[in-house]
């Protein structure tokens, strides 16, 4: 039996597939980076890096947006666009990406139904863009350890803002897994478990049982 395609297709309900969603960063700057105080920035970094990794392995369609203003260095972390390589930020003025009608257009455009969101901060350039789309008929899905904020309180209170608002929070891991489901997907197995972090990408077991218990 040949081994199964990336490309096998996916039960969706309630689901992400690498088919019905689309991925977008938004803000992540040094500038916006630096401000980060809810979480450790390097790990921050590392999640969009993984997720923009998983993103060009499963095809999906990626969005960059930077907000056009000098304090805030209207430029990617490099990192990140490394890995999207030559994809053109779309810069804006607006806080909220919804309000911009290149970032809306661009959405559209690709016809899914399912908008997954990264990015800095939470409280605004996250929340206000996630609403929105909500409003409009959007499932959004919110990459939790992908953004941050100025504190913890800012940041918590986005995302149950959101989640009252039927946002659904994930994790970078969990959105790659979503898009790979399947163990036997030979083309993209061996790379999601490279990109992803210990224990799922080690072969050996992390689990000791009670080693280290008192009298051991």
């Amino acid at each position: 039996m040949s081994p199964l395609s990336s490309r096998a297709k996916r039960s969706e309900t309630g689901l992400l597939t690498p088919d019905n969603c689309v991925v977008a960063f938004i803000d992540l700057q040094p500038r916006m980076l630096a401000g980060v105080a809810n979480a450790d920035r390097q790990c921050v970094l590392n999640n969009n890096v993984m997720l923009a990794r998983a993103a060009r392995l499963f095809g999906v369609p990626t969005l960059l947006s930077c907000v056009d203003t000098p304090a805030a260095q209207a430029d990617t972390l490099a990192p990140l666009q490394a890995v999207l390589q030559a994809q053109a930020p779309l810069t804006r003025t607006t806080m909220n990406s919804w309000e911009d009608p290149a970032f809306v257009d661009r959405v559209v455009g690709l016809g899914r139904t399912r908008l997954v969101l990264a990015g800095l901060w939470t409280e605004t350039c996250v929340a206000l863009p996630a609403i929105e789309a909500l409003e409009d008929g959007y499932e959004v899905y919110i990459v939790e350890d992908c953004c941050g904020d100025i504190s913890a309180l800012a940041h918590e209170n986005a995302m149950q803002r959101m989640i009252d608002a039927g946002a659904r929070p994930v994790t970078a891991l969990s959105v790659m897994l979503a898009w790979q489901r399947h163990r036997a997907l030979a083309d993209t197995g061996d790379t999601v478990r490279a990109t992803a972090p210990a224990p799922y990408s080690s072969p050996q077991p992390v689990y000791r049982g009670n080693a280290g218990q008192a009298g051991e």
